[in-house]
């Protein structure tokens, strides 16, 4: 039976180890721009299969992270949507990773397509989730405090997201998807650390 502390700890570590692999990627790769290149460009090349399986890693903290905060939550707002979101988060970034580790040498037309659409659905999923997340957490009791900042927060990453997307003459793209992606695991990060502490604090477990 998966519990809340343990789960919690798992996505802090899957957390703390994509941060890490892709901060040591930034600098590892003299051949990229960082400002420029977009985090996905790394996948591919030297230490490409360690971001890879990063991606795998981040997918799996946000479908436990989902799902632990539905199964221990008691309050009026309780629901299987953002839990649902984040699963399907999961999953497109999951299939980014996995996909371009084979699809763009078997299908070099299809791949760009299939990237495209996972990583959007990714990211969209996982930001809408967050908001409902956050929402539903400002009637979970004990979660007040921490869901009135997760719930800016969330914002904050929706907001930024857009901008990234629509703001054509904005900062370089790999400098913006970047800015996003970090706010996104921020958020994911307090999330995990918060879940942890609710779960010692009541004796969940």
């Amino acid at each position: 039976m998966s519990r809340a502390r343990p789960a919690a700890m798992l996505a802090l570590v899957a957390l703390l180890l994509f941060v890490a692999t892709a901060l040591w990627t930034q600098f590892a790769r003299a051949d990229l721009d960082w400002v420029k290149a977009t985090l996905s460009l790394y996948l591919h090349g030297p230490w490409g299969l360690a971001l890879r399986t990063a991606y795998c890693l981040l997918a799996l903290a946000i479908a436990v992270l989902g799902i632990a905060l539905y199964r221990y939550s008691v309050g009026p707002r309780r629901s299987a949507a953002a839990p649902l979101l984040f699963c399907v988060a999961a999953g497109g970034l999951a299939t980014v990773a996995i996909g371009d580790s084979w699809l763009p040498e078997a299908t070099p037309l299809l791949a760009p397509l299939i990237h495209g659409l996972a990583a959007n659905t990714a990211f969209l999923c996982a930001s809408v989730g967050m908001l409902l997340q956050a929402w539903y957490l400002r009637r979970e009791p004990g979660w007040q405090g921490n869901a009135a900042l997760l719930w800016g927060w969330a914002w904050l990453a929706f907001v930024l997201l857009w901008m990234h997307v629509l703001w054509r003459g904005g900062p370089p793209r790999g400098l913006g998807q970047k800015l996003v992606i970090a706010v996104i695991v921020g958020w994911l990060l307090w999330l995990a650390l918060a879940l942890y502490r609710r779960g010692r604090a009541t004796g969940i477990r």
